[in-house]
């Protein structure tokens, strides 16, 4: 009987491994370089038109970043 729910659970796990996809529940991220005279402000508003203090709390987030510095060439994740 225990033999028997093993391989019964072992092929489940393996169709369902088979079968499992992304989500895509996050939605693509995009990768920006940084260019001459860009801040957190011009790259928010471009991206998030509705709230851009939320679009820049996102890049800081999903950047790592202390504050709003950022430099020319610098690659950032947008969310």
């Amino acid at each position: 009987m225990f033999a028997k729910a093993t391989i019964l659970a072992l092929a489940a796990l393996l169709v369902w491994s088979v079968a499992a996809r992304p989500s895509g529940a996050h939605g693509r991220k995009a990768v920006y370089r940084v260019k001459a005279y860009d801040t957190l402000w011009t790259i928010a508003a471009a991206r998030y038109p509705s709230d851009v203090r939320d679009g820049i709390w996102q890049i800081q987030k999903t950047n790592h970043l202390g504050g709003a510095a950022i430099r020319p060439g610098e690659v950032l994740v947008l969310p």
